[in-house]
């Protein structure tokens, strides 16, 4: 039986492929507070805004392509079961020939109803006010924005807990729930962390990779062929 590896992902892994995270010095998203165009208020009090933003993000996506870390962790498909539980909302994993991804925080190229959160559609181009689902509301885009819950975890959490092999990428590990689900995968899992500057305890089983994504996955892959 093929070990189980668990990838947990986030903003580092595409930045590399051009992907901006709103995380940068200056606090803002593409030069916008993210208060306004990534939470249900500015949703409220201005929605032609966001949806603009989200357009915008989505023409971008269509920019760019996946680099060479995400056809590194599709590979791994060949010798291993593997599970990307990612918080990017970009569509890289799937497109460099991902099969089993969870979006935690959503999917840019989806758009749900405002009043049937199950209520989600495929959607690749501009959203506007007027976009309405089959029950005659509005469409939103389906990204989960501050404080909203985080539906996805759910099905997340069970999957960590049968983790064999645990790789987390390009993310702080700071922004919650995500970042607890380290913490349900069994203890000494050996566990591998790439990030520049790598902010993470210490454990038994810990490598810790301070390069890229991109350049630490070709240390992860002859690792694991060795």
């Amino acid at each position: 039986m093929k070990k189980h590896i668990v990838i947990l992902t986030g903003a580092g892994i595409s930045a590399e492929s051009g992907i901006k995270t709103f995380r940068d010095a200056d606090g803002l998203w593409e030069g916008h507070d993210v208060m306004e165009v990534a939470t249900p208020e500015g949703f409220a009090k201005n929605p032609a805004l966001v949806l603009d933003f989200y357009n915008q993000r989505r023409k971008q996506l269509f920019d760019v392509k996946p680099n060479a870390a995400h056809y590194d962790l599709a590979k791994l498909e060949n010798d291993f079961n593997v599970t990307i539980i990612t918080q990017n909302v970009d569509d890289l994993h799937e497109r460099s020939g991902s099969s089993n991804v969870i979006h935690l925080h959503g999917e840019l190229l989806k758009v749900r109803s405002t009043k049937h959160d199950d209520d989600i559609q495929d959607w690749n181009t501009d959203l506007v006010l007027g976009n309405l689902c089959a029950n005659g509301h509005q469409l939103r885009p389906h990204i989960v924005w501050f404080g909203e819950d985080v539906p996805m975890i759910e099905k997340a959490v069970p999957i960590c807990e049968t983790a064999d092999i645990l790789m987390i990428i390009g993310t702080s590990m700071q922004v919650y729930p995500a970042a607890s689900l380290m913490h349900y995968v069994p203890q000494n899992t050996p566990t591998y962390f790439i990030d520049p500057k790598p902010n993470i305890e210490s454990k038994k089983g810990l490598t810790v990779i301070a390069e890229p994504a991109t350049v630490g996955m070709k240390k992860i892959t002859e690792m694991l062929k060795s």
